[in-house]
């Protein structure tokens, strides 16, 4: 099955405060004419539709309500937002035994629905949570994949675009691998509207540009702890990310985006489910692009891939 505009239905799996803060940009977004949100807490879901679905006189006619994992069977595109939230102090791999058992339950439910649509996992650790979907699901692995780094190559070109002083949307850039602290930048394909990006820095007169760079991708790296820590969660950035994922989907529009999804053709990564550059399109992940790394990100992709390894060894699907 393709997702497109003549099947305008999406469900959501988890009102907390990605759930949703996703739900309200949907809503806002007119990609949609049906929403359906589920959560353990049907009252939350129920109190979250009637909240969202005030909105809807002020922008486009949608029809919004909670409801139960059978109203997933007609729609093109489920979200997977449901599980633990990350607290301070804590990392999104901490998440991983809390989370497997959630989705241990959820996915079952979904297939018994009769879903055969897209799957958009975006609960943490999402690349570990991807792959238990694409093991756990009846659908293909195209149609199985992650939000992954989405949002973190945003905050990769926000960070640049403001250091640089340009639009961050002519910036191109992104994060790969894990969406957690293994992550990197993939510096060697980094561009401003075609020019390179430590001849930007040299063009702005930026001071010690190899520790500039160094230091936004530590920042990027570690911006999720920040926010947790000053607000106790991230839900309006993610929210956007999704947003912009589902109208890849529902328009075709063929965009790259870094989604988790199974490597192939990159090495010591094979295999892995992680953020690698991908065509998105009605048909889910059609195309996985070829990446050009240099020797330093070639040991970083390895090490990210070795950390997911090492977590999904560990993971009981039984």
């Amino acid at each position: 099955m393709t997702a497109s505009l003549g099947n305008r239905k999406v469900g959501i799996i988890g009102c907390g405060f990605v759930g949703s803060a996703t739900a309200f940009s949907l809503m806002r977004s007119g990609l949609f004419s049906q929403m359906v949100l589920i959560d353990a807490d049907h009252d939350r879901a129920e109190g979250e539709a009637l909240d969202i679905g005030h909105g809807v006189p002020l922008n486009k006619p949608m029809e919004i309500y909670a409801g139960d994992y059978v109203d997933l069977s007609d729609a093109s595109v489920v979200v997977i937002t449901a599980g633990a939230g990350q607290k301070p102090g804590e990392t999104r791999l901490d998440l991983v035994q809390k989370n497997v058992a959630i989705f241990k339950s959820i996915v079952p439910q979904i297939n018994a629905s009769g879903f055969d649509g897209i799957l958009l996992v975006v609960s943490n650790p999402v690349d570990i949570l991807t792959d238990v979907t694409m093991k756990l699901s009846n659908l293909p692995e195209e149609r199985v994949f992650g939000s992954g780094t989405v949002l973190d190559s945003a905050r990769l070109k926000y960070a640049l675009g403001n250091l640089l002083g340009v639009d961050p949307r002519h910036v191109h850039a992104r994060m790969l691998g894990e969406h957690g602290d293994s992550e990197f930048p993939n510096w060697g394909s980094a561009n401003v509207s075609g020019i390179p990006i430590d001849e930007c820095l040299h063009l702005r007169g930026v001071e010690h540009p190899l520790e500039r760079m160094d230091q936004i991708a530590d920042e990027v790296r570690h911006s999720a702890y920040v926010i947790i820590e000053k607000k106790r969660m991230t839900n309006y950035g993610i929210a956007a990310c999704v947003t912009k994922i589902l109208d890849c989907i529902m328009r075709d529009a063929k965009s790259i985006m870094t989604v988790s999804t199974r490597v192939v053709g990159t090495g010591d990564a094979e295999g892995v489910v992680m953020s690698v550059p991908a065509v998105i399109g009605s048909r889910g992940v059609e195309l996985k692009v070829p990446l050009r790394l240099n020797y330093e990100e070639k040991r970083q992709m390895k090490a990210s891939a070795d950390t997911m390894r090492e977590i999904m060894s560990q993971v009981d699907l039984g």
